[in-house]
């Protein structure tokens, strides 16, 4: 994506909306998933990711599960009852900053 200030704003959004589509998902598993989707127009680099997912687990949207795989250890996020309830808000909200945008960017398709 040319600007990828866009969707910096829409991150939490995007998290809790592929984990809302899985039961659990670790991190670089979410960066592949965005990746595959856009067909790599949206990459979301660890310093975005992280820090979103911990803010999200701090407020009580997310646990996490640690596993061991491979000799290595693993962190799986999974929304919670909460986190699911966010989910949905967060999704009107950017449908809704969606379809404002819409408006400005082409009247024309505006409903009246």
């Amino acid at each position: 994506m040319a600007n990828s200030k866009l969707y910096k704003g829409s991150l939490v959004t995007i998290i809790l909306k592929l984990l809302n589509e899985s039961d659990k998902m670790y991190g670089y598993e979410i960066t592949q998933k965005v990746k595959a989707l856009t067909k790599g127009e949206l990459k979301i680099t660890e310093g975005a990711l992280y820090p979103a997912l911990h803010k999200l687990e701090a407020e009580g949207l997310l646990e996490v599960e640690v596993k061991k795989v491979d000799n290595r250890l693993r962190k799986y996020y999974r929304l919670t009852e909460k986190g699911s309830k966010e989910t949905v808000t967060k999704l009107q909200e950017l449908q809704e900053y969606i379809m404002t945008m819409q408006v400005i960017v082409n009247p024309k398709l505006s409903l009246e």
